[in-house]
């Protein structure tokens, strides 16, 4: 293996909560030295969030916190102070990237935008991460990521069809504006390269959402007039099964795209035969037909036999029949699960403050620059 991929590269983060420091975290975390700069006293807000050990709040000891900020150096800095300011400025000046996730008013009024720091360092690469973007009539609107969700299309599509829309749960939306701004600032040095110049990334949370996750959705309007709404615990649009279920000790999810694998699953049902009710029954000679019309009435034949068996035994079955259904998992058997052991997948970090915690590891691998966790948040 060579060296760490960022070893070398110089990078400033004024960035508060999810999307600027999880964009921060992984080019830390693939060698970049990555200064967090904090408020005085009361630091990143994500340190009051938690979740916290024993539910006891303390601005060392936030989950989210630490886990975001992984291998990171850290600085207070009051930089509406001239002090502060030029004490932010000097580090600027050195750095290969700066990473922001506030307020373009803001970042005018404090004399940080790209015009004036371009100027001082050409090669400086501005990563600003917002929630609208740095242009167009929403701006300078703040907004968390339940209003760029629904802005974005998502919303409308997740819940139950009889119920009120719900938004993405755990900041998807954050995570997702964070890891695009990894990737477009790994592409602006990859450009600066070769033509010397850095660049400002303009990263707009409500484009992620329009593009990368509802860009489907857009596409079958546009050439189909169809509107996508919910579709609750199963799949619309296709074929019997696409559905969660319960069974003996939580749910389940069903899949049977192809006709032989909805074939082979009835089987296994009827006990090495197609059950009667289905075999007999006219109605169920379309799969399409029957997902739209008999679908609750195909749930209720097939939870009976579900709730026969915990989810470990039906994807132990669905395995040795090559059936593509998989168990719903909650998150202590996500932590428990022997596929993430065996990679592994999560990481113990020792924090002098908390002791050793587990955290996620790498999204992905590189064979030769590996992505690490060498060290905990900054405290």
């Amino acid at each position: 293996m060579t060296e760490e991929i960022f070893k070398g590269l110089k990078v400033v983060e004024l960035a508060n909560l999810i999307s600027g420091p999880y964009c921060g975290q992984m080019m830390a975390n693939l060698g970049a030295e990555v200064i967090k700069i904090e408020k005085p006293k009361v630091g990143d807000d994500s340190r009051s969030f938690g979740p916290f050990p024993n539910d006891t709040p303390h601005l060392e000891r936030s989950g989210l916190f630490l886990c975001l900020n992984t291998n990171k150096l850290g600085m207070t800095l009051d930089i509406t102070t001239h002090r502060g300011y030029e004490i932010l400025l000097e580090l600027l000046k050195k750095a290969d990237i700066f990473i922001e996730n506030n307020s373009p008013k803001l970042m005018d009024e404090l004399r940080l935008d790209y015009k004036t720091l371009k100027k001082m360092n050409p090669g400086l690469i501005v990563t600003s991460i917002t929630p609208f973007g740095q242009t167009g009539p929403l701006r300078d609107y703040k907004g968390e990521a339940i209003n760029t969700a629904a802005m974005g299309g998502f919303s409308l599509t997740v819940g139950e069809p009889r119920r009120t829309p719900i938004t993405a749960p755990l900041s998807l939306g954050h995570y997702q504006s964070g890891g695009m701004a990894a990737l477009a600032t790994t592409t602006a040095l990859i450009a600066r390269d070769k033509t010397g110049r850095g660049q400002h990334i303009d990263v707009s949370e409500l484009d992620t959402w329009a593009g990368a996750v509802t860009g489907q959705l857009i596409s079958a309007y546009v050439f189909k007039g169809m509107k996508k709404t919910r579709s609750g615990y199963r799949t619309s649009g296709s074929v019997y099964p696409t559905v969660i279920l319960p069974c003996k000790d939580g749910y389940v999810w069903l899949v049977a795209i192809m006709g032989f694998q909805w074939k082979r699953f009835l089987e296994i049902m009827g006990g090495g035969k197609i059950p009667d009710w289905y075999a007999n029954d006219p109605r169920f000679k379309d799969r399409r037909e029957m997902a739209i019309k008999y679908a609750e009435e195909l749930d209720n034949r097939i939870v009976p036999w579900l709730k026969e068996h915990t989810k470990e035994e039906f994807f132990a079955i669905a395995r040795e029949n090559h059936l593509p259904f998989t168990p719903v998992q909650d998150i202590g058997d996500v932590i428990n699960e022997e596929h993430f052991k065996e990679r592994p997948f999560f990481i113990d970090v020792e924090h002098p403050d908390t002791g050793t915690l587990r955290y996620p590891g790498a999204p992905f691998r590189l064979s030769e620059t590996p992505w690490k966790i060498k060290d905990h948040a900054p405290l």
